[in-house]
C-alpha cells in the first residue's frame, strides 16, 4: 500500500477536529491514525501505539482514501430517515386526532390505512408520543347510559334506608 499523503491545510483540519470538543474519544484516535499513516508509521505500528487491531487501522486508512473525513465519523447503520415519509404521518394523525371523539392506537393504525400509510400499533405509539400527544387509560363508567331520573329516585329511595342517628334521652 502506498504512503498517505496529506497536505498542510488537512493536517491541520485535523489537528483542528482532534481538539474539538464535540469529537469523542475514537474520533479523535481515528485522526491521529491519519496524522501518523501521514507521518510515514506503518499500519502496525499505529496499532500498538494506539492499542487496537492494525485490521482496525488498515480499514481506518482505506476509508480515508475513498471517503476522506467521512470516514472519522461513525455513521448509524440502516438506510437515512424518509423525512417525508415521517411528516405524512404526522399529518395524517393530526387530522384524525382532531376529530371529537376518543382513539386507541390500534384504532389509528387501522385509520391511517386510507391515508394510504401502513403502520403497527407500536409504530403508531413512538409517532403519538413524538408529537406529544398524552394518553391514559380510560375511566370505567355507566355515566354515560344513566338516566338523570332514575338517578334521582334511586338517591333519594337509599336516603330512606340509611341508618338513623341515635336519639338521645
Amino acid at each position: 500500500m502506498e504512503p498517505l499523503r496529506v497536505d498542510d491545510s488537512v493536517r491541520e483540519r485535523l489537528r483542528d477536529i482532534s481538539r474539538s470538543s464535540d469529537v469523542d474519544a475514537d474520533e479523535r484516535d481515528r485522526v491521529q491514525m491519519v496524522l501518523l499513516a501521514a507521518e510515514g508509521w506503518s499500519a502496525p505500528h499505529i496499532a500498538r501505539h494506539l492499542g487496537v487491531s492494525d485490521k482496525t487501522v488498515r480499514r481506518l486508512l482505506k476509508g480515508w482514501r475513498e471517503r476522506g473525513e467521512q470516514a472519522l465519523f461513525k455513521t448509524l447503520p440502516g438506510p437515512a430517515p424518509d423525512f417525508e415519509h415521517q411528516q405524512r404521518v404526522h399529518q395524517a394523525l393530526h387530522l384524525l386526532l382532531q376529530q371529537p371523539r376518543t382513539w386507541s392506537a390500534s384504532q389509528l393504525s387501522h385509520a391511517l390505512q386510507e391515508h394510504s400509510l401502513r403502520l403497527g400499533v407500536r409504530q403508531v405509539r413512538r409517532y403519538l408520543a413524538a408529537m406529544g400527544a398524552s394518553w391514559r387509560r380510560t375511566q370505567l363508567s355507566l355515566a354515560h347510559k344513566q338516566q338523570p331520573a332514575a338517578v334521582t329516585r334511586a338517591r333519594a329511595r337509599l336516603k330512606r334506608m340509611e341508618k338513623k342517628p341515635a336519639r338521645e334521652g
